[in-house]
C-alpha cells in the first residue's frame, strides 16, 4: 500500500493531476513523464493507464516533444550528434523533422557560430593545443568530426552575415 493510498487518495486521479501539471509547464517524452510519477511512488499499471490515455488524447506526444526539444536545443547551439543522444536518454527515437531537413552545410555554419561566439575566429592552424580546446569544444556541443573540421578551418574573412 502507497502512502497516497493511505492517506486516502485514488492513485490513479492522483497520476492524472500530476501528469496534467507537469505537462502543462513543458513537453515531456512519456519516459520522463513515467519516471516523474515512478517517483511519486504511484503504480507501474495505472502510470501505463494514464499515460496511454493522455496519448490518445493528444495532451502526451513523443513526436511534438522532439520537435520543440531539438528545437531549442539547436537554437542554444548544439549540434546533431548531442541532440539525438539526448533525445534518446529520453526514450526518444524520433528525429525531428525540421531537424532532419537540415543540410550538412548548415550544421557546420552553427558550428562556426559557436566556435565565433566562444573563441573569435583567429587562426589556430600552428596552435595545436588550442586547436585542440576548441575541438574538444565543439565536439562536447554535439558537433561531429567533419563539422568540427571545417569549424577550425573557418577564419574571420570566411563568414557571410
Amino acid at each position: 500500500m502507497t502512502v497516497n493510498e493511505r492517506a486516502g487518495q485514488d492513485p490513479e486521479q492522483q497520476a492524472r493531476a500530476a501528469a496534467l501539471r507537469l505537462l502543462a509547464r513543458r513537453e515531456h517524452s512519456r519516459q520522463e513523464l513515467a519516471l516523474k510519477l515512478r517517483q511519486r511512488r504511484i503504480p507501474g499499471d495505472i502510470i501505463e493507464r494514464v499515460l496511454d490515455d493522455y496519448e490518445h488524447e493528444g495532451w502526451l506526444s513523443d513526436e511534438r516533444f522532439a520537435e520543440v526539444y531539438g528545437r531549442q536545443r539547436r537554437d542554444l547551439g548544439y549540434g546533431p550528434v548531442r541532440i539525438r543522444s539526448e533525445l534518446q536518454q529520453r526514450g526518444v527515437q524520433i528525429w525531428p523533422p525540421e531537424l532532419a531537413h537540415m543540410t550538412e552545410s548548415e550544421w557546420c555554419e552553427m558550428a562556426i557560430r559557436a566556435r565565433e561566439k566562444r573563441f573569435g575566429l583567429g587562426r589556430v592552424e600552428d596552435d595545436w593545443p588550442e586547436k585542440a580546446r576548441q575541438a574538444r569544444f565543439l565536439s562536447q556541443r554535439g558537433f561531429s568530426a567533419e563539422q568540427v573540421e571545417r569549424a577550425l578551418e573557418a577564419s574571420a574573412g570566411d563568414t557571410s552575415d
